[in-house]
């Protein structure tokens, strides 16, 4: 694994420093002159979620609320209309129960053990 994960070069190569010695400082950077400027905010503050509820007139919450109900009772209308012949097929396995179902499965289990003792009585023929 030795050096595909460290760098190639020798880390003792270079020269050290005695020991009590500080590194020497790095150079500093000029600071932009945008940065040095305060930056201005203009406007009052707002809150999340839209207007304060001192600015909004008092039925603006009850209209929010009667558009939310109006809007979940139109989506509740439109899903009891037929949606046509994949909806019936799923009420149609909605409705049977367990038992029908496990009899199905009986009967499909039984067919394919028919068919492979006839596949078998074939070969030995």
């Amino acid at each position: 694994m030795g050096n595909l994960c460290s760098s190639e070069r020798d880390p003792f190569s270079q020269p050290g420093r005695p020991l009590g010695t500080t590194p020497a400082a790095p150079a500093s950077a000029s600071v932009p002159a945008s940065a040095r400027t305060p930056r201005k905010v203009g406007g009052p503050p707002r809150t999340l979620g839209g207007a304060s509820p001192a600015a909004a007139p008092s039925g603006t919450n009850n209209d929010a609320r009667a558009r939310a109900a109006a809007a979940a009772e139109e989506r509740f209308r439109k899903s009891q209309q037929g949606g046509g012949k994949l909806k019936a097929q799923l009420n149609e396995r909605r409705a049977r129960t367990d038992s029908e179902v496990l009899r199905e499965a009986s009967a499909v289990e039984r067919g394919h053990r028919d068919l492979d003792r006839s596949v078998d009585a074939l070969a030995h023929s």
